[in-house]
């Protein structure tokens, strides 16, 4: 007999908050609640703040490869751009050899400016890290990076 835990097959009237996707969501949440509300002292969204780390990693990046590693839309990303090209953070060309895509660089302000959020948004990341016991995080990541890949394909 099933007792509707997390060891077994969900039974429809088992309680949705005691499910694993429940669970990361709502981590996902508090995660994302905390970044907001400290970029925004930095005039910044999460996924301008993703962006300028992943440029500030992998200068040149297109639009396609800011996406796919900021977990957003194409057509979102170029939203994400055109605001960090207006704020002066980032230069694209106007035009470029390579077809469509246009590599984005941080200018000397986005520089400036990823590295004051920086700050903020790694301190979030240790209280979160902190919040799991020491020799269980390890774990915890590899459980992390099991998941995604049994979903990705």
């Amino acid at each position: 007999m099933h007792d509707g835990t997390l060891s077994g097959q969900a039974s429809p009237s088992a309680d949705v908050t005691e499910r694993l996707g429940y669970r990361l969501k709502r981590a996902a949440a508090a995660l994302r609640g905390a970044m907001d509300k400290a970029l925004r002292e930095y005039g910044m969204t999460v996924p301008q703040y993703a962006c300028l780390e992943l440029l500030d990693q992998r200068p040149g990046l297109s639009n396609a490869e800011l996406a796919r590693g900021t977990f957003v839309t194409r057509q979102s990303m170029n939203v994400v751009l055109r605001g960090l090209q207006d704020a002066g953070l980032i230069t694209r060309p106007a035009t470029t050899d390579r077809g469509r895509a246009l590599p984005a660089h941080l200018t000397d302000e986005g520089r400036r400016r990823l590295a004051a959020a920086r700050s903020a948004v790694y301190a979030i990341d240790q209280r979160m890290t902190d919040a799991v016991p020491e020799q269980r995080l390890a774990d915890l990541l590899a459980d992390l990076d099991r998941m995604a890949a049994a979903l990705d394909g």
